[in-house]
């Protein structure tokens, strides 16, 4: 098991950008995937971005382009760079961990909170 917790949420206004960072407590260095999820009043909870050990990303369509993972396993922790964005990205963000033994991700944060308005 991991705890993480995030950090960086807030308001800001459309086009504005934002720096989301997970930091857990061990090493994640043998973590196969890290990843951001969110999920804004009434919908469903959205896999944004994760990325995997060796570096490889993978993000949503809605984010793509504007959104940017990176993990840094010195430091222990994930960071989720979101420029350009919209009122939809206002949502709960959450980081979550996956070993590769499991089947989902997977010792989650608290979250931190996105708010997009003009």
């Amino acid at each position: 098991q991991v705890q993480l917790v995030e950090s960086g949420g807030g308001l800001v206004q459309p086009g504005g950008s934002l720096r989301l960072s997970c930091a857990a407590s061990r090493s994640i260095f043998n973590i196969y995937a890290m990843g951001w999820y969110r999920q804004a009043p009434g919908k469903q909870r959205e896999l944004v971005a994760f990325i995997i050990k060796d570096g490889t990303t993978n993000y949503a369509d809605s984010v793509k382009g504007r959104f940017t993972i990176s993990r840094d396993n010195a430091k222990n922790t994930v960071d989720l760079q979101m420029n350009s964005l919209k009122p939809e990205d206002t949502a709960v963000y959450f980081c979550a961990a996956k070993r590769f033994t499991s089947s989902a991700f997977g010792s989650w944060g608290q979250g931190t909170q996105v708010t997009v308005s003009s």
